[in-house]
């Protein structure tokens, strides 16, 4: 198992020691940016960890977030990309639909990147109704690390927010991940 976090602007700073990957918030609907993207990204760079990004999906207008995201992410073999499927600040969220769709426009856009599906267990029971996660599914479910409480291939367990959002991924190595996330 291997250990990494996600962070957001929220999280101007963190620790790399013992991480293995960092997931890093690029972007939100068709406006917001992470104004420390940059920073989070070198920080995460120079410690050799395998990096991602992802987009809080909203609803409506997929194909412009799906622009967007690939706008301000940037771009380097090997990289990850995910969205985050969940319920947003106005209490609504994206359909499973537009879920889908956005995961398949990103990988159209980036053929040769995997891309993720971010999702709470309680989105991926109650909500998703065709298990479609792109190339892994990253699921927040609160419990141990590496038992997720759902019925599905998974490749990133996030298992707790305290004090910052940390995983755990399925893979033996950080090489075999790396591997992995080049295709």
């Amino acid at each position: 198992m291997l250990h990494g976090v996600d962070v957001s602007a929220y999280q101007p700073s963190f620790e790399t020691d013992g991480l293995d990957f960092v997931f890093i918030k690029a972007t939100e609907g068709r406006s917001y940016i992470n104004p420390r993207l940059a920073a989070q990204a070198k920080r995460a760079r120079d410690a050799e960890c395998v990096v991602g990004f992802y987009h809080f999906l909203w609803p409506g207008n997929i194909t412009a977030q799906a622009e967007y995201f690939l706008s301000k992410a940037p771009e380097k073999a090997g990289e990850l990309l995910a969205v985050d499927w969940e319920q947003n600040g106005e209490g609504t969220h994206a359909s499973n639909a537009e879920k889908d769709r956005f995961i398949r426009e990103v990988k159209r856009l980036r053929p040769h990147h995997k891309v993720l599906l971010y999702c709470n267990r309680y989105f991926w029971l109650n909500h998703d109704t065709t298990s479609y996660a792109g190339d892994g599914l990253w699921i927040a479910d609160y419990v141990t690390a590496g038992k997720p409480r759902i019925k599905a291939s998974w490749r990133i367990h996030q298992y707790t927010d305290e004090p910052l959002d940390k995983d755990v991924a399925a893979f033996s190595s950080r090489a075999a991940m790396q591997t992995w996330a080049r295709g």
